[in-house]
């Protein structure tokens, strides 16, 4: 099941993504401590990492993982943030999650 993989790893990706600039933003705007620099910075590092484990042209891959970015940062919106997502918010998710899917997992002849 390749596609499975590929689907959990975007989401693993947008993971790391958002932790490591969430971190610095806490330090930024909310005052927090200067050390959560380090785990932002590990775990962007780890972001970086991840999106090298596709087998594909890089360019695809970071196209395709555009979509799954944007319903994770929507499910961090309710999750952390505290804010419902609305009707549109789960539209566009999908619409991005779609995307994603034509992206990586339609037939190609090279």
């Amino acid at each position: 099941m390749p596609e499975l993989k590929t689907v959990g790893l975007f989401f693993v990706t947008a993971l790391a993504e958002i932790i490591g600039c969430y971190l610095p933003y806490l330090w930024l705007r909310e005052g927090k401590t200067i050390w959560l620099l380090v785990p932002a910075a590990l775990s962007l590092a780890a972001f970086a990492w991840l999106l090298s484990l596709h087998p594909t042209a890089a360019g695809r891959v970071y196209a395709a993982y555009g979509g799954v970015y944007i319903f994770m940062a929507i499910m961090w919106l309710w999750a952390v943030d505290g804010v419902r997502p609305t009707t549109w918010d789960w539209v566009g998710s999908g619409v991005a999650l779609l995307g994603m899917a034509i992206i990586m997992f339609a037939p190609r002849t090279t």
